[in-house]
């Protein structure tokens, strides 16, 4: 027996395809297949697998399951949650593995597979090597499979959640997207003080509200208008399987990624004073100064939940964050990234500074800056490309971090132009202190690109 999965799907980070089109229950049987081969090679016996609310998620699951018992792996079924619930059951059950059945934050008509191999993240090699054991039929099919069971730990996630819990009293809105976070909001902020308002909670598949991606401005509309009409300190939203935070303040104004990691070191360097705190390159430079003056020690560090992760346990770092929304605490918790504990840590470190959010985030610097830009570029030019944009800078004697792409330093600024490691796309950034220096430092990506013979062309989706 062998299976080919269609290439699209085996990813950097994680299997993600499109249901019915790319990907299907023959995928998932022959990862459940592969990935109890590897484990029962390294002396491994359970895996909790866990899923996301889409409506291919349990017909996914169910081949899933049956592949990891077809080689003999014992299986824990922990049931519908966000992804860190997941993560949850595996650094605390007693399990070798862990795989979440999710989309992320991609469409409805898209599925996926985020997996933990013996407490560390399975991504890139790992993935391929998935695939070249299915094209070869390489399974250990055992005489006897494993067994399947199911565990119920909601109460006891959100119960970790809640540990150690100290933080005010505020009035809060909650957007949980119809994400498969939904039920665990529900059950936190009954645990939670203060007064909470709920959006879409209630998991649906189909996301009949907004799309469910916090980094997308229009998808916080709804969040918005609840904080405006109930005059609430701040809001909070998910992404569709809850590894994701957004927020905006009392105002409605949004506090992206870095902003939020900036709010979330304060209080965690108090107590680890000169500890590191990592960022992906697409972060803020206000971040990285923001960090150093409250003491710590700034990274900057490659785009990638799973890199980010691997460079934590590497350099003990207790907090790291991505532009996108994925905040990483090991400080107090186990070092994946979870927007149900970002939420909770966020309302502790207002309460600890002792500052609204909206003066804490009227008193960050202004900068004017880009969304994310991404462009299509053919996958066979995307690294090539970049290559050439750093050798023709050197040239140029430019101040260039090369941590992930080029991200170049001047006086206006700094840009960024990396290759994305999941699609193909090109992702640019700029950020400057005025209109006219971001106006400058976009003419310098332009000018890279064309020396490349590409252009920034319309927008490419996520």
């Amino acid at each position: 027996m062998t299976h080919r999965f269609d290439p699209t799907s085996l990813r950097e980070y994680d299997i993600r395809g499109i249901v019915g089109k790319t990907l299907g229950p023959a995928d998932a049987d022959a990862i459940g297949r592969g990935f109890a081969t590897l484990l029962r090679r390294a002396g491994g016996t359970r895996v909790a697998v866990g899923r996301d609310g889409r409506a291919s998620s349990p017909a996914l699951e169910a081949a899933l399951v049956e592949g990891l018992a077809a080689c003999g792996i014992d299986v824990v079924r922990v049931g519908l949650g966000p992804t860190p619930m997941l993560y949850y059951a595996e650094a605390t059950l007693e399990v070798d593995g862990g795989i979440q059945i999710t989309g992320s934050h991609n469409p409805a008509e898209y599925n996926g597979f985020k997996m933990v191999f013996q407490h560390r993240p399975f991504f890139g090699d790992d993935i391929q090597t998935l695939g070249t054991m299915a094209a070869e039929g390489d399974w250990d099919i055992a005489d006897a499979p494993g067994t399947v069971t199911d565990a119920d730990i909601e109460d006891d996630y959100v119960g970790r959640l809640m540990a150690g819990y100290a933080g005010g009293a505020y009035r809060i809105g909650w957007d949980a997207g119809n994400g498969a976070s939904g039920p665990v909001i529900e059950k936190l902020v009954k645990l939670l003080p203060g007064e909470h308002h709920l959006l879409f909670t209630d998991v649906d598949g189909n996301f009949p509200n907004h799309h469910p991606d916090p980094t997308e401005e229009k998808n916080l509309a709804d969040l918005k208008a609840l904080v405006a009409e109930k005059q609430l300190d701040f809001g909070l939203a998910f992404d569709g399987d809850g590894d994701r935070i957004g927020a905006i303040d009392g105002q409605g104004r949004v506090i992206w990624g870095d902003q939020l990691l900036s709010i979330l070191a304060e209080p965690v360097l108090k107590e680890h004073p000169g500890a590191t705190i990592i960022a992906d390159v697409k972060a803020s430079q206000a971040l990285y100064d923001r960090i150093a003056q409250l003491g710590g020690e700034p990274l900057m560090w490659k785009t990638g939940h799973s890199l980010i992760k691997t460079k934590m346990k590497e350099t003990g770092a207790p907090l790291a964050g991505e532009m996108s929304g994925h905040i990483f605490f090991a400080h107090d918790y186990y070092g994946f990234d979870d927007a149900q504990y970002a939420a909770v840590r966020l309302i502790r470190a207002v309460h600890m500074i002792g500052k609204s959010m909206t003066q804490l985030r009227s008193d960050m610097p202004a900068m004017v800056n880009t969304p994310e830009m991404r462009f299509q570029v053919d996958e066979s030019r995307k690294f090539a490309v970049i290559d050439e944009v750093l050798d023709r800078l050197e040239a140029e004697g430019a101040d260039v971090n090369r941590t992930d792409g080029a991200r170049v330093n001047t006086a206006d600024g700094w840009w960024l132009l990396r290759a994305s490691n999941t699609q193909d796309v090109l992702v640019a950034r700029a950020e400057a202190r005025d209109q006219a220096g971001l106006d400058r430092l976009m003419a310098m990506i332009d000018a890279q690109l064309a020396a490349s013979r590409l252009e920034r062309g319309p927008q490419a989706g996520h």
